[in-house]
This record gives structure tokens, C-alpha cells and sequence, in this order.
């Protein structure tokens, strides 16, 4: 049997309820799936929006080896020297030429002798119009295969049929397609024809007594009035969602993907 390394992907981090989780729970997780690698989408994880230097350092602490990003990624401008200077912190790829910050990256996976392409994309339906994440793909995923065919992506879309698109569209190309943003996990977790593990959404690490993290209240009243109201990060019924992948070494293909909400949303009371 040919061997395989264990991915570790774990969904948008938000607020501190999500910091708190991961600060938790996370280590454990990791020695659960004996993970080999592990990336954390950490675009929420100031305030609900955005991230700082101090959080994504925290991450790596507890085990992550990359911290990815999606249209969030530049609400604190803060984070923007670091940014320059940091190439595990990835932000979409497909944003114009001259923005802060690295949108990919290929890593040595630690005690393997083995390297990994993680790749960071933006969709571009009902969000700000980027330079196209399909073509973008085609080149930077032909980019990586000169070092490695271990590939992750974390497609950061807000319309399921584009992240599905995406999916079918590097089917065989890439590993591992995980969709992010919408912040609602997914049930759809599976492997393509051609070997590609792909879900929908991942779902976020946060409170879900909420509207996808932030505070019930307002939400409702933002669509009740159509009227501006500023958003709170919410807390309660607090969940660590992500997935775990094996990935076969030799062929880059997806031999398992599964994804996990701990604690579990079975018999859940809020």
C-alpha cells in the first residue's frame, strides 16, 4: 500500500469564541488524526473580521503549519507589513497584482522528506470582482507540480454552484478542494472521479448561537429593517468544525476525507 500523509483542515476561525476553541481543543484534534499537516483558515479571528499578528502566531503554536485567508484577509490594516513577511499567512491568490501578501505556497511537511502546495482563492459570485480563480488555478497549480503532486485548496466562495464548479474543474489536478466563507458546514464531503477529496463547506470554528458568528439579534434585524446595524461576535453553542483528509503520496490523489464538528452536532440542545 503506498503511503499517505493525514491533512488537517480546520473551517473559519471566528472571534474569540473560535481563538478559544482552537487554543482548546486543537492539539488534541491533531494527535486524534495523527495529522502530518495542518492549515487553519483564520480570516475572522480578530474582532469577526480580519486576523492579527499575535493570532496567527498563536496558531502556530498550537500546530497549524499555514493560516489561510479569503475576503476578509485585509480588514485590519495592521496585518499588512506582516503580511510581507510572513509566507504561511496566505491571503486569496486571485487578487490584483500588488496586494499584500502571498496567495500560495508549497511546505516541507515535517519528518517526511515531503513538500506541499496550499493554495488560496477567492470566488467572485456576489463577492468583489477578482481576477478569475479558475484560470488563476490553471497556472499555479502547474507551478507547484514542478516540486510536489500534494495540493490543497481553499476555495473561499460565497455561491456553492461556483465552489462545485471549481471542484470539477481541477478534479485530478489537485488533492484536496475545501470550500470556506458561508460558514455553514456541508454534507457533501466526498472524492471526485478523478481523486480529488472536495466538500462544499467546512463550516466555521465559532459560536453557532448565531448567525453564522456573529450576533443573532442584529442579524435578524438587518433583514427585518433593511437598515444598517454593526455586527457583534456572538458566543454559545461554541464548535471546532473541519475535516480530515489522507492523501496517497505517490499519485496526489485523496484516499479519505472526513469531516468532523467536535462537539458533534447530533442530540445538540442549544
Amino acid at each position: 500500500m503506498s503511503k499517505t500523509i493525514n491533512l488537517l483542515f480546520v473551517g473559519d476561525v471566528v472571534s474569540d469564541a473560535g481563538i478559544a476553541l482552537t487554543d482548546t481543543f486543537l492539539q488534541t484534534i491533531i494527535k486524534k488524526y495523527n495529522s502530518d499537516f495542518v492549515v487553519i483558515n483564520g480570516e475572522n479571528a480578530h474582532e469577526g473580521m480580519g486576523t492579527n499578528e499575535q493570532i496567527v502566531k498563536n496558531f502556530y503554536r498550537l500546530g497549524a503549519h499555514v493560516v489561510t485567508g479569503g475576503n476578509h484577509s485585509f480588514a485590519k490594516w495592521k496585518i499588512y507589513p506582516y503580511m510581507k513577511t510572513d509566507r504561511n499567512l496566505l491571503r486569496p491568490l486571485n487578487y490584483p497584482k500588488g496586494a499584500h501578501g502571498y496567495g500560495y505556497g508549497v511546505y516541507e511537511i515535517p519528518d517526511t522528506g515531503l513538500k506541499i502546495g496550499i493554495v488560496n482563492l477567492q470566488g467572485r459570485t456576489f463577492m468583489q470582482p477578482l481576477d478569475c480563480p479558475f484560470r488563476t488555478s490553471d497556472w499555479v497549480i502547474e507551478k507547484i507540480q514542478e516540486e510536489t503532486n500534494l495540493i490543497f485548496v481553499d476555495f473561499h466562495a460565497e455561491a456553492t454552484a461556483e465552489k462545485q464548479a471549481f471542484g470539477w474543474y481541477v478534479d485530478g489536478r489537485v488533492s484536496v478542494v475545501a470550500g470556506t466563507h458561508t460558514h455553514v458546514p456541508t454534507g457533501d464531503a466526498r472524492i471526485l472521479p478523478n481523486g480529488t477529496g472536495y466538500i462544499t463547506d467546512v463550516g466555521m470554528t465559532g459560536a453557532f448561537n448565531s448567525v453564522i458568528g456573529m450576533d443573532k439579534d442584529t442579524a435578524i434585524k438587518r433583514f427585518l429593517l433593511q437598515t444598517p446595524h454593526k455586527y457583534s461576535s456572538a458566543n454559545g453553542d461554541n464548535r471546532l468544525c473541519g475535516i480530515h483528509s489522507v492523501i496517497d503520496t505517490e499519485t496526489g490523489k485523496c484516499v479519505h476525507i472526513e469531516p468532523f464538528a467536535y462537539p458533534s452536532f447530533r442530540n445538540s440542545n442549544l
